[in-house]
């Protein structure tokens, strides 16, 4: 199968692997059963509105990245249930559902869902409303889960990766590599894909390359380095430069020579160098004369590693072509790499070889994000740096909690309210806004009912901080500018707004972390963001705990 060549053929490949993994039945049952006794009570086809948010900032940090859109509308797009999917519910669902329930859910498909949504890739703050879902009561009910499916993990190692980012440093490129430690095969490809928007380079997972066009990157592992044992092993033992002129060079004896010089260069013991290593060395560079970046630390990076790559490396550049680097997996990274530096710049001064100014230096040993941040407090040559369990299983934080909840129901708000306020909702159709000041930076989301007029930039603002105590006194806000954060993109079935692909969407993260304010977006003990209510959305949260604009009870005292 050939690789998709343009957007709108990834497009279709996204739009298949969404219908192949997300089908309506990938759901909770309690789904179903809520569905059927709204069509039994009548109330299926009511107008209500969900929204979706989370209640706090991933990784102890500021700010969360919103990711999963696409997918959502996607999935949207192509929800019905087939004939099949109906026969499995009725085995599954409780003995005395009404047969004709089933027919109703052959019939139901979203094409009176409207979904408004901040944008894909935009930096988001706890407990602002990402998305808003309204239509018939019994089809937003079935949406739960898929939709909190599809943007809880895309959102967190979208968001776990943009901290990588922010620990890396713009100067250092970042590669994915966490496939194997993924949770399953979705897992690592929604990883691969989110921790690209988010801020990775290149990705080692060639299926993410293949579907989304993330760069590609990959040489050795140790298995192969350790596969040999001899110069014998080598075929073949000859290589053509890269003008083609002249007849094929024995490369072993080449590199036997450059090997003799370097050990009386460097002062290295020949004895210590490993024959199996050298061996396997020369023959992916036979192999790979363009692309030759070993791992050099699968016995000892200074006594052997270092020398062979060298050695290799001269071999190769005397014949015209240019060696990639050296990827560094154990030990003391930082100090390895100085050292690794080192060498290269004498090679490139002592053999006239000004290739070697150009290699690169990869660090990959179970980096987190700590130990990226020691990476930038060190000295180190270390240029690109390879990420894998702790980036795509989120370590930190396994779950950001995203919650999709209640707010209205036949045009009435609807409000829960827990013992635990943590859990409290904020009830009503609502508008949500960015107020940025004047160099730019956002400083606070506001939350308003949606029938409320917009703020106005340079006018005070009147609003109530979340999570101060519903009697707290208002604080008044002025805003350079207003930015409105959500827009319809789904609506009668149709996705209403173009889909951005993986590079627009990588572009959306990098632009909208830059507008942050540092002292939001630092890694450790970040300065809370502020998200407010207006004066009327505060009022009917007010009266509704009260009592005064929610239900009565059935009984009085």
């Amino acid at each position: 199968m050939a690789a998709p060549s343009s957007s709108s053929t990834r497009l279709r490949f996204m739009e298949r692997s969404v219908r192949e993994r997300a089908p309506p039945l990938l759901t909770d049952l309690y789904q179903f059963t809520m569905a059927y006794a709204y069509w039994r009570a009548g109330r299926h086809r009511e107008p209500a509105v969900f929204e979706l948010f989370f209640r706090d900032a991933p990784f102890g940090g500021g700010f969360s990245l919103f990711a999963g859109l696409t997918d959502c509308l996607l999935f949207l797009r192509h929800f019905h249930f087939t004939e099949e999917d109906v026969d499995f519910l009725r085995s599954v669902m409780p003995p005395h559902t009404d047969p004709a329930f089933f027919q109703f859910l052959q019939s139901l498909d979203c094409s009176g869902v409207t979904l408004r949504s901040v944008p894909e890739g935009s930096v988001v703050f706890a407990r602002v409303p990402l998305m808003e879902v309204a239509g018939p009561l019994a089809v937003v009910q079935l949406l739960e889960t898929s939709l909190l499916c599809l943007v809880n993990y895309a959102s967190l190692v979208c968001s776990n990766a943009a901290r990588f980012r922010l620990a890396a440093g713009p100067r250092r490129k970042l590669l994915e590599m966490g496939l194997r430690r993924a949770q399953g095969p979705d897992g690592g490809l929604s990883a691969s894909r989110y921790t690209h928007i988010g801020g990775f380079d290149l990705t080692s997972n060639v299926q993410a390359g293949f579907l989304f066009g993330i760069p590609v990157a990959g040489t050795m592992a140790h298995s192969y380095v350790t596969s040999f044992s001899s110069l014998e092993e080598v075929w073949p033992q000859t290589l053509v430069a890269l003008n083609g002129d002249g007849d094929p060079v024995d490369v072993i004896s080449l590199t036997k020579g450059w090997l003799r010089r370097l050990c009386e260069l460097l002062g290295a013991e020949p004895g210590k160098i490993r024959e199996g290593e050298l061996a396997a060395f020369l023959s992916y560079a036979i192999a790979y004369p363009q692309n030759f970046l070993p791992v050099i630390d699968s016995y000892s990076v200074g006594c052997s590693g270092l020398l062979n790559f060298c050695a290799v490396a001269l071999t190769l550049c005397e014949l015209g072509y240019r060696p990639t680097g050296v990827r560094l997996d154990s030990g003391d990274l930082c100090r390895q790499s100085l050292e690794v530096r080192r060498v290269f710049t004498l090679c490139r001064e002592h053999f006239s070889v000004p290739a070697f100014d150009s290699l690169v230096i990869v660090g990959t040993n179970n980096i987190s994000e700590q130990s990226m941040a020691e990476l930038n407090r060190k000295e180190n040559e270390i240029n690109t740096v390879g990420v894998g369990t702790h980036l795509v299983t989120c370590t930190k934080q396994p779950s950001l909690g995203c919650v999709y909840k209640l707010v209205e129901v036949r045009g009435r708000p609807r409000m829960k309210i827990s013992e635990d306020p943590e859990k409290s909702t904020v009830p009503g159709r609502k508008s949500v806004y960015r107020l940025l000041d004047s160099e730019g930076h956002p400083f606070l989301d506001l939350v308003s009912l949606a029938a409320e007029p917009p703020p106005q930039a340079g006018l005070p603002l009147s609003c109530f901080p979340v999570g101060c105590a519903a009697a707290a006194a208002a604080t008044s806000v002025t805003a350079a500018q207003v930015v409105c954060l959500r827009q319809e993109v789904f609506a009668n079935g149709q996705v209403t707004q173009p889909l951005d692909s993986t590079v627009e969407t990588r572009a959306t993260v990098q632009s909208s972390i830059q507008t942050l304010h540092e002292r939001h977006k630092r890694l450790q003990e970040p300065e809370s963001y502020t998200v407010a209510l207006s004066e009327s959305l505060h009022k009917l949260v007010t009266e509704i705990q009260r009592g005064s604009g929610g239900s009565s009870f059935l009984l009085a005292n």
